[in-house]
């Protein structure tokens, strides 16, 4: 009987129950075992590549109940039976001899071919439309890990032998239930060749494949433990292409990936190797890159700052500048991308980049972000008073030149009227910058910081108050400073009182002693603290076992000098008589 003929006999009579369903699952688990067979290697890849070929052909076709489909499945279904057989005898070496095992590889293979060649014939005849209706379904959350490979497996084959539309599709359904739960990323990683076949989609012509597979390799170089198999799989060269030539998405989907493999430093030459760093800075002087895409490719140059070499590289093409270029963007993300750019180029002693932030203009450009008025949120805010700091407080000339743009008045803004997480940082910068220059302390002086100061003595944090304490220590060291705050009655009192050994803020004694002390040079300062209702609390503390009883006792010697001497004595000897009585 002719082809046609059995296919007129196979029409006359009732379809077979679906039977397609069954083959192709046998055929994709034969697949899968054929890669574990370690006998008569060459002639299970031959059968293997066919096996797909028929998968392929059979997942594609239109419908179960094609009476044309249900014409050839028995004779499938039959041939793979003998294969799983043949393939469950190799794996258990439980075959007679070597020369039958290879004839019976051979007919089936034979075989096999045959089916290939018939189901094309009927593509080609056009008996039989492609349509991948059948779907290997997505096995149920929590299902066993064989299910889960039997999926992914399934999902390899599609995307190794089928065309376009149906390799797009296993990608989307792979990186769906990547996605949705990490336990694929193990499988994925394990299972054959998933990993080279990303690795090689993403050079494909085909830009939704690339784009497909690159979100993909993104979500697997998320996890520390891969990368290293992702970059022995040769991804880092077609990514860096990618950066170059892909779609707007394609390019986010790769610069994502590379931040996430560059966080391991090892990996920084590979990328700088094939032509990252060029690429990346390409990406980001792009007048109409948008954030989504530059921060990214912000944060794959910051990971490779750290090599020296690639640093220098990058200060040679120019980046600082453009970085400075970027800080001016209406794009707060690019903002805050390209200021922490800057910052971890120029850690370390980078005086050549400093000069050139300042030299471009970059003073003025992080001062204009402080301006209260200008809108942005209170995180880039902290990013900025940051990298203000980070950049120029080791530097006097920047100090001086930050000043003269109104820094002052930024930061004391922010400790008076700021968010409490800006405020607090604004703090610690007013302090840090108090121990930059004479001239740092004098604008801090005259623009208020003491009056502030007093008022954080009583703040709830410690850290907080400490850090108070320190700074009026030192602010007070400029003679000017000390006028101003002797010249203000309550400040004193008020340093006494919080001298109060019940207080149980001795941590503090330290620098609220050391500020008196400084306030002993001048002669109003020394007849306010003597005649403070609360001078005995500095002979309590100097009585007291307490580690700061010797700065206490150094503070009652300064102050016992002839002039005073009487009118101390008077109150701490009064002092001593009420306690007598008592």
């Amino acid at each position: 009987m002719g082809y046609d003929e059995e296919l007129k006999h196979c029409r006359n009579n009732s379809p077979e129950s679906s039977n397609l369903r069954r083959v192709v699952n046998l055929i994709s688990s034969l697949i899968s075992l054929s890669l574990s067979i370690r006998v008569f290697a060459g002639k299970w890849q031959l059968i293997r590549h066919k096996l797909e070929e028929l998968y392929s052909g059979l997942v594609g076709a239109d419908d179960d109940d094609d009476p044309s489909l249900s014409c050839v499945l028995p004779a499938i279904l039959s041939t793979a039976e003998e294969c799983s057989d043949l393939a469950r005898r190799c794996t258990d070496l439980t075959y007679s001899g070597k020369l039958l095992m290879q004839s019976d590889l051979e007919v089936v293979f034979a075989k096999l071919h045959c089916h290939v060649k018939k189901l094309s014939e009927m593509y080609t005849k056009g008996v039989l439309t492609h349509s991948y209706a059948l779907v290997v379904s997505k096995p149920a959350l929590g299902a066993s890990k064989e299910d889960m490979r039997f999926f992914v497996r399934d999902l390899l084959t599609r995307m190794k032998v089928g065309d376009v539309g149906m390799k797009k599709q296993a990608l989307i359904n792979l990186h769906e239930v990547a996605s949705e739960d990490d336990k694929y990323v193990k499988v994925i990683v394990e299972v054959g060749d998933v990993v080279h076949v990303l690795v090689e989609f993403l050079g494909s012509s085909e830009a939704e494949i690339q784009q497909e597979s690159a979100k993909i390799v993104s979500l697997i170089a998320g996890f520390d433990s891969y990368k290293g198999v992702l970059v022995g799989a040769g991804v880092v060269a077609p990514l860096v292409k990618l950066l170059d030539s892909a779609s707007e998405t394609g390019k986010v989907a790769a610069a994502l990936c590379l931040q996430s493999l560059t966080e391991n430093s090892d990996n920084a030459w590979s990328v700088s190797a094939h032509g990252g760093v060029t690429a990346l800075l390409k990406i980001c002087s792009g007048v109409e890159s948008r954030g989504e895409l530059v921060c990214p490719a912000c944060g794959v140059l910051r990971n490779l700052v750290g090599v020296e070499e690639i640093k220098r590289f990058m200060v040679d093409e120019g980046a600082v500048s453009m970085f400075i270029r970027l800080m001016r963007s209406r794009d707060e993300a690019i903002q805050v991308s390209s200021i922490e750019f800057l910052e971890s180029i120029s850690s370390g002693d980078e005086s050549l980049v400093k000069q050139i932030v300042v030299r471009d203009g970059g003073v003025g450009v992080l001062l204009r972000i402080l301006d209260p008025k200008w809108p942005c949120s209170c995180k880039t805010r902290e990013v900025v008073m940051r990298a203000i700091e980070n950049l120029f407080f080791s530097w006097s000339s920047c100090v001086t030149l930050l000043m003269s743009y109104g820094f002052v008045d930024q930061l004391m803004y922010y400790i008076r009227n700021g968010e409490a997480s800006v405020q607090e940082l604004a703090l610690k910068v007013s302090f840090r910058l108090c121990g930059a220059s004479e001239d740092a302390k004098k604008a801090l002086g005259d623009a208020g910081f003491m009056a502030e100061l007093v008022k954080f003595l009583n703040a709830k944090s410690f850290e907080v108050r400490e850090m108070a304490a320190e700074a009026l220590s030192e602010m007070v060291m400029v003679p000017k400073n000390r006028k101003r705050f002797v010249q203000d009655d309550q400040n004193i009192g008020l340093l006494l009182q919080l001298l109060d050994p019940e207080e149980g803020n001795s941590g503090n004694n330290k620098f609220l002693i050391s500020v008196l002390m400084s306030l002993t040079s001048c002669n109003s300062g020394r007849k306010k603290i003597v005649s403070s209702e609360y001078a005995k609390n500095i002979e309590r503390l100097a009585t007291e076992s307490q580690v700061s009883s010797a700065d206490a006792k150094r503070l009652v010697r300064k102050l016992s000098t002839n002039r005073f001497r009487n009118m101390l004595s008077g109150i701490w000897h009064h002092h001593h008589h009420h306690h007598s009585h008592s």
